[in-house]
């Protein structure tokens, strides 16, 4: 282990990947944490870098700190990945470590197309809970997780939904009452000519994203929805109180090698 100790990227994002070979560049010693083996496969095997699969936890957290010498914390997770972030902020306050959130750009609606028709929700709970559904033919681009809390409206409107072609993904999505002729497995990034066809060919009346950013792809949905006249729902991120946030490259690289460096 080197003297200065080691960055620690939360990772699992296509920025956090970026991030990491911006480090590794410079020579400043990283270690990333992902949940799937999936994720593993966005990083360069080299030397400096260790990727580690698994999920943290309030128990394992402290000891892994310890044991790992991290000096510093980069947050790259997803914008929707509330508990990660929150358990690495509770833990750099109590072991007075430095944080950092690396917040992907939002996608700015400039609202130049009379055919753009885009509803900004503040939660999933809102949409549920109006009429937003009825009677529509909705794609739900929205990832697994949240697709059981979409079972009771199976039956007052025709729901389809896109999810990663793995098996988990594929049985979370049947449990909640998708059949398999309503489900389309594919990995991102998806092209706007892609999105085309699956909302033509499934008539889609009704498209519910997240506002997952560019990297995310809701520049794209966003931009087929205004071509076909479709309105497009996007769930607002979660608001999570970050210490310390940027959206830009060089200000994650500058942190780091305040800590690890200098």
């Amino acid at each position: 282990m080197e003297d200065g100790g080691r960055i620690w990227l939360i990772g699992g994002t296509s920025e956090s990947a970026v991030i990491a070979r911006l480090l590794t560049d410079v020579g400043i010693p990283c270690i990333v944490t992902v949940t799937t083996p999936q994720a593993k496969l966005l990083y360069p095997q080299v030397n400096g870098l260790e990727v580690l699969v698994g999920k943290m936890s309030p128990d394992i957290v402290p000891h892994f700190l310890h044991k790992m010498q991290i000096r510093a914390i980069v947050d790259a997770t997803h914008p929707y990945a509330v508990a990660i972030s929150q358990l690495a902020i509770a833990a750099c306050a109590q072991k007075n470590i430095p944080y950092l959130r690396y917040e992907r750009p939002a996608v700015v609606d400039l609202g130049v197309s009379p055919k753009a028709k885009v509803i900004e929700l503040e939660s999933f709970d809102t949409l549920l809970q109006g009429d937003y559904l009825h009677r529509k033919r909705v794609l739900l681009t929205i990832g697994v997780k949240t697709l059981p809390a979409f079972k009771p409206w199976q039956n007052r409107c025709t729901l389809f939904a896109r999810v990663l072609p793995e098996v988990n993904s594929l049985q979370v999505a049947i449990e909640a009452g998708f059949t398999s002729d309503r489900l389309f497995a594919l990995r991102p990034p998806i092209s706007a000519a892609m999105e085309k066809v699956l909302w033509e060919h499934w008539q889609i009346s009704l498209v519910v994203t997240k506002a997952n950013g560019s990297a995310g792809g809701e520049d794209v949905k966003r931009s087929v929805a205004e071509a076909l006249g479709i309105p497009l729902i996007v769930i607002a991120r979660p608001k999570v109180p970050y210490p310390h946030q940027t959206s830009d490259f060089a200000a994650v690289l500058r942190f780091c090698r305040q800590h690890i460096l200098e």
